[in-house]
C-alpha cells in the first residue's frame, strides 16, 4: 500500500510540475517513447527467458535438477537442522537453490513457493515465521548465482557489448550477500 501512494506521488507530483512548468509535450512525449522501449525490451526478452526456462524444464525432467539437489544436502542439513532430510521442503528448497545459482529466477520462484508453503506445514507458530523460513528467505533473496542469465539477457537485449563482463562480479557479490545473509539470520535467529 505505500509502495503505491509513493509511486502515486511521484506521477502526480511529475503531471503538475510539468503544467506549471508548460513541459506537458515533454512529459507525453516521455512516457509514449519509454512505453515504446519497454514493450522492445519484452520482446527482446522472449528468446532468452524461453530458452532458459526451457532448458530449465529439461534439467527437471531429466533428473538434473535432483543431482544438483543432492549435491546441497549436506550444506542444507547444516543451514536447516529441524527440517527432516527426506522432508518435501528440503527438495524444494535445493531444486530453488539449483535455479537462483543457475540465474533463472523466474523458474526459481514456484519452487519458492513451494518450499514456504512445505516449511509452513513444519511451523508450529502459524502466525509466525519459523527459523528455517527467515533462512530460506535469506538465502533466497541475495541467492548465490552462477551465471545470471536474466540480466545477461536485459544487457543483451539493451544492446551491450560484452553482456558476459559482468559475470565475475556478479558471482562475488552475490556470494558475499549470502555469506552476510547467512550470518545474519543465525546470529538473530539466537535471541528470538
Amino acid at each position: 500500500m505505500a509502495m503505491n501512494f509513493i509511486f502515486f506521488f511521484f506521477v502526480f507530483t511529475g503531471i503538475v510540475l510539468s503544467a506549471i512548468t508548460g513541459k506537458t509535450d515533454a512529459v507525453t512525449q516521455a512516457v509514449f517513447e519509454s512505453s515504446k522501449s519497454t514493450v522492445e525490451l519484452c520482446f527482446g526478452l522472449i528468446g532468452s527467458i524461453s530458452f532458459w526456462m526451457g532448458l530449465m524444464k529439461i534439467a527437471e525432467e531429466s533428473g538434473l535438477i535432483e543431482k544438483i539437489a543432492s549435491f546441497f544436502k549436506p550444506v542444507m542439513k547444516k543451514l536447516f537442522p529441524d527440517i527432516p532430510s527426506n522432508h518435501p521442503a528440503m527438495g524444494a528448497m535445493a531444486m530453488n537453490f539449483a535455479a537462483n545459482l543457475l540465474g533463472l529466477g523466474n523458474a526459481a520462484t514456484p519452487l519458492g513457493l513451494k518450499a514456504m508453503k512445505e516449511l509452513q506445514n513444519l511451523n508450529p507458530k502459524k502466525d509466525t515465521a519459523s527459523n528455517a523460513m527467515c533462512t530460506f528467505l535469506v538465502i533466497n533473496t541475495s541467492s548465490i548465482t552462477l551465471i545470471p542469465t536474466t540480466t545477461l539477457a536485459l544487457m543483451k537485449a539493451s544492446g551491450s557489448d560484452n553482456p558476459s563482463a559482468i559475470i565475475g562480479t556478479t558471482l562475488m557479490a552475490t556470494l558475499c550477500s549470502t555469506i552476510a545473509g547467512i550470518i545474519a539470520v543465525k546470529i538473530l535467529e539466537k535471541f528470538y
